[in-house]
């Protein structure tokens, strides 16, 4: 009978030990490198600072460098070079992880055509287009308030059965805070004994810069000393604090679209303005976020809760001006009437210490901090992980910890990250394959210590020691060139492996497409 009791006991408590964790993963879109306050920024972002100090804070976790192809490979494991928009041929995590018993629950952004509910997500709550206004995401203009400033209108699924179009929300609606209540409302839903897999796939601080007054108001005068000011103050906590590591030594060359001491004073504000707001934007992630955390907590469920917390690519330096309807580029109001953005200079200084930003294969354009919070799991709480991640890992390491199985076929091809599990051991990976890079012209290719990035297919490719070098100041193309032809083979060999042709064929369709294009559109304008 004790025999029986003693094996009793030990099944029940092998069980608890081995329950699957929850999984909390929030993406936040055109984030810049050190837009929160544990990667030196002056905005307070305290939910965050706490995740990173009772977590793992990442430093160089890279992504795609672009909206979409970083959210079709965040939840398929692949490179989006295997894929596309629409995320065929691939297994999505809420697909792997159903089997296993997960409630997979998705808000926020898609920028794909699909319903997630045919693909593993049991409810969803979005848009499905790149770009929405916070507060209005139609064009109908509501009593009280002017006409509303936007680029078109995306179809929205607003956790029921049909798209919504155009979607014209009650005047208290926000989008960061509604995605937050459906979450929050979904987890008192589903409060039984299964594993769920929460997504909040938030679309601030993108572009448009909207913002709670009251939050706005908080920033005032905050970033009148400029850019530069801005990103010497920032650099200095990064080196002050040891946030990044040996690999950042210096400030990456600026890649500056304005001089602050050249600017008129009536520019200066407006440009100012603009930093409020975005910064307006982070503290109210942040405080979304917090009420997030307080909820697992509540519920008993934070212990056993794998938080992963990062960015879809740098900071943007794009200005959507010209695409805007009822625009007005004076109007820096942070309501629906406006619809402004922080431009290039900005970008260059939220991403400190980084080269460039957003759509660019340098290090500012694919680098995001990455925050994993996880009680249960994590060994050495508090520290900064220095180790090369990619999004494409995050597939492998919840198909560990979900006990899951990931098949690949004919069609669907093989996760091509590696689980992290081991990280958060305090352990080392071992990647065999170098990260791939290509967006647009640019491209890239990092195999440990150094990387191969180029601008675009008609430039030069460029080599740094990134170990040490991170802010791709050094080029060692000219001393190196053996080094360079052999990563460019590689580079090219992994994308012929992964799209079916090479790269000068790649070139050559779109090339043509764009003369077919452009020959339907003459045609057109000829009737």
């Amino acid at each position: 009978m004790k025999c029986f009791l003693f094996a009793l006991l030990f099944s029940l408590f092998a069980i608890k030990a081995n329950e699957k964790p929850n999984v909390l993963l929030i993406l936040v879109d055109d984030m810049g490198y050190s837009d929160i306050g544990c990667m030196g920024s002056e905005i307070p972002t305290p939910h965050l600072d706490s995740l990173a100090s009772n977590g793992m804070l990442f430093t160089q976790a890279y992504n795609t460098a672009k909206c979409f192809s970083t959210r079709a490979s965040l939840l398929s494991g692949v490179y989006f070079q295997q894929t596309d928009k629409d995320f065929t041929n691939t297994n999505l995590i809420a697909e792997v992880l159903k089997p296993q018993g997960y409630t997979s629950l998705w808000a926020g952004k898609h920028h794909a055509s699909f319903d997630p509910r045919t693909r593993g997500f049991d409810r969803f709550y979005g848009f499905l287009g790149g770009a929405v206004s916070f507060w209005n995401p139609s064009m109908v203009q509501r009593e009280g308030v002017g006409k509303p400033a936007n680029i078109g209108e995306s179809p929205w699924i607003l956790d029921s059965d049909e798209k919504t179009l155009p979607f014209t929300p009650d005047k208290d609606w926000y989008a960061t805070d509604a995605f937050t209540d459906k979450g929050i409302a979904w987890l008192e839903e589903y409060k039984d004994d299964k594993p769920f897999f929460l997504y909040m796939a938030y679309n601030a601080p993108h572009w448009p810069l909207h913002a709670h007054k009251e939050d706005i108001d908080l920033f005032k005068g905050k970033y009148d000393a400029g850019f530069e000011a801005i990103r010497a103050a920032r650099f200095k906590r990064q080196m002050d604090e040891n946030i990044l590591g040996p690999s950042v030594k210096e400030l990456a060359v600026p890649d500056w679209n304005e001089i602050w001491s050249e600017l008129s004073p009536k520019e200066k504000e407006q440009y100012a303005r603009r930093m409020e707001i975005h910064a307006a934007m982070m503290k109210n992630l942040d405080d979304n976020i917090g009420r997030l955390v307080t909820k697992l907590k509540e519920q008993g469920r934070l212990d056993n809760t794998l938080i992963f917390f990062l960015g879809d690519n740098g900071a943007s330096p794009e200005s959507p001006d010209g695409r805007v309807k009822n625009f007005d580029v004076n109007n820096l109001s942070g309501d629906e009437t406006s619809y402004p953005s922080i431009r290039k200079s900005w970008a260059v200084t939220a991403n400190t210490p980084l080269n460039l930003y957003k759509s660019s294969s340098f290090e500012g354009g694919t680098n995001t901090p990455m925050i994993v919070h996880w009680p249960k799991g994590i060994k050495k709480t508090g520290t900064n992980n220095h180790t090369p991640v990619h999004l494409v890992d995050i597939m492998p390491t919840l198909v560990e910890l979900g006990g899951a199985e990931y098949k690949a076929s004919e069609k669907i091809p093989p996760m091509q990250g590696v689980s992290m599990t081991a990280l958060f051991k305090g352990e080392s990976i071992n990647r065999e394959n170098p990260l791939f890079f290509q967006y647009a012209g640019g491209s890239a290719l990092r195999d440990g210590d150094y990387k191969l990035v180029r601008r675009n297919y008609k430039k030069p490719w460029e080599l740094y020691k990134v170990s040490t070098d991170r802010v791709e100041k050094h080029n060692l193309a000219k001393e190196m060139p053996e080094k360079v032809e052999a990563m460019n083979k590689a580079w090219q060999q992994k994308f012929k492996d992964m799209t079916g042709s090479s790269f000068t064929d790649h070139l050559k369709e779109n090339e043509q497409k764009k003369k077919e294009k452009a020959a339907k559109i003459a045609k057109r304008k000829k009737k």
